[in-house]
């Protein structure tokens, strides 16, 4: 019975995982299961099927072909009801099934869905570090590690061999030559780190919308690079005309009201990547999200520091345009007619969420 649990169980996590990398792109642009993580677990809502069916009114409540009006007589609360506080009322609404699936599991699906390839990691990556893991059996050891499962079965085995086993009296006392013990053997492990830089612009021409797009697509990146890596560290930074680092709470809640200088981050990133993280041990990771609103002589500069100083330290540098009512747009050309073909550079334009989905494979789809 128990078996059959568990395999109805994998078929079930299996339907969940097919339906969740159908919708991909669905659950990509809202950020519900965003607001619904906790811990390491991730919880996504799944509308259920129901059959169709009729479902009848009742008699004399209002509405077309009940009972008598005039011609222009509004319809639809009942005929000449005031209008005023309805109550509560009795009828089912549709139900949602929430599952909840592992980071690790949710990264695997992107990475199914996206066609993502796998990061091969720099730096670290050939440094091996040794961990130990409670893999081995060993006949001596202290009580805390003692085997209970293979103890029993050895004593059983024994007490059955010797026939000093009773079956209505099934009792199994070990000795001492059936205790077993856990041992740990050396497992050696890869060791690869990876630090993410947020860069987004928050002058007055970011909305809260575009702020909302920039957190949902963060989430699915760092849920990516957290399956990639062994440990990951992210730092954020806000720009207007000054650039400072933050925290993730301050990162997406600040609005300011100057103008735009997006080489004052470039240059604070700069500065502390060469500070804390160097490149010879660091995977390094920049996203710049902004609406291309920059300061006209400013873009020769940004251009200068990304040819010159982060372009050949980082693994990935990813420029997301956020289309706003507000921004020109005209950085996303400047770097394009400045770049061609370079291998760790990623453009993307985003107009709205379902530009998302798009955005994601065109930083991650190039395995750096």
């Amino acid at each position: 019975m128990v078996r059959k649990i568990e395999r109805d169980q994998n078929r079930f996590r299996q339907i969940v995982r097919g339906k969740i990398k159908a919708d991909l792109r669905k659950y990509i642009s809202h950020g519900e299961m965003i607001g619904k993580t906790g811990g390491e677990l991730v919880s996504i809502p799944l509308p259920q099927i129901s059959i169709p069916e009729f479902r009848y009114g009742r008699n004399g409540s209002g509405g077309v072909g009940q009972g008598p009006g005039q011609i222009g007589q509004p319809i639809g609360r009942g005929g000449d009801a005031p209008p005023g506080p309805g109550q509560a009322g009795d009828s089912p609404g549709q139900h949602l099934l929430e599952v909840e699936l592992t980071l690790d599991e949710l990264a695997e699906i992107l990475g199914d869905g996206l066609e993502l390839p796998r990061i091969q990691p720099k730096g670290k990556a050939n440094i091996v570090e040794e961990k130990d893991r409670y893999t081995g059996i060993r006949q001596t050891g202290p009580e805390s590690l003692r085997h209970f499962k293979r103890t029993y079965k050895r004593a059983l085995r024994r007490q059955i061999a010797s026939r000093e086993y009773n079956p209505e009296q099934p009792r199994v006392i070990p000795v001492r030559e059936d205790k077993l013990y856990r041992s740990w053997n050396p497992v050696h492990f890869p060791h690869s780190s990876a630090v993410v830089f947020y860069l987004m612009d928050v002058s007055g021409s970011m909305t809260d919308d575009q702020k909302e797009i920039v957190r949902i697509e963060a989430f699915w990146i760092d849920t990516w690079l957290r399956s990639q890596y062994d440990g990951v560290s992210t730092r954020y930074i806000i720009h207007d005309a000054v650039a400072r680092e933050v925290d993730q709470d301050t990162f997406f809640r600040t609005r300011e009201s100057g103008g735009t200088r997006i080489s004052s981050a470039y240059t604070l990133c700069n500065q502390i990547i060469d500070s804390e993280h160097p490149p010879a041990d660091w995977n390094i990771y920049v996203l710049h999200f902004s609406d291309g609103d920059n300061w006209g002589e400013d873009n020769r500069q940004c251009i200068t520091l990304l040819r010159d100083h982060l372009l050949p330290k980082v693994n990935l540098f990813g420029y997301a345009q956020v289309e706003s009512p507000y921004g020109s747009g005209e950085f996303y050309h400047e770097l394009e007619e400045a770049f061609e073909d370079v291998p760790n550079l990623a453009l993307s334009e985003i107009r709205d969420r379902d530009g998302i989905y798009d955005s994601i494979k065109a930083f991650l789809g190039r395995g750096r």
